[in-house]
């Protein structure tokens, strides 16, 4: 079932002309050089400290790494973080 609604999806998503961040609820990910990210779209706040970030996703979740991380909006699916950014990780499984 899971399949045929992935699939379903994607088709739409590609006869629609539909951003794929809409259709199937992926991240939608702004990275303004090393200094801020803007993530929409996610499904919380699992963590963080002044040098990493952990974010819950509908299927896995975002890390960021880096160093003087400061968060400048936070709202219900959506996060503006700054600081030095180092890496930014998707875990699949976790």
């Amino acid at each position: 079932m899971m399949k045929w609604r992935h699939k379903m999806k994607r088709w739409m998503t590609n006869q629609l002309d539909l951003p794929a961040d809409v259709t199937m609820d992926l991240p939608r990910i702004t990275m303004i050089g090393q200094i801020h990210i803007y993530i929409e779209n996610h499904r919380g706040l699992l963590s963080f400290t002044d040098q990493e970030i952990r974010l819950l996703l509908k299927q896995g979740q975002l890390l960021v790494k880096g160093s003087s991380f400061v968060i400048k909006t936070i709202l219900p699916e959506e996060i503006l973080l700054e600081g030095k950014i180092d890496q930014v990780i998707y875990l699949d499984k976790v």
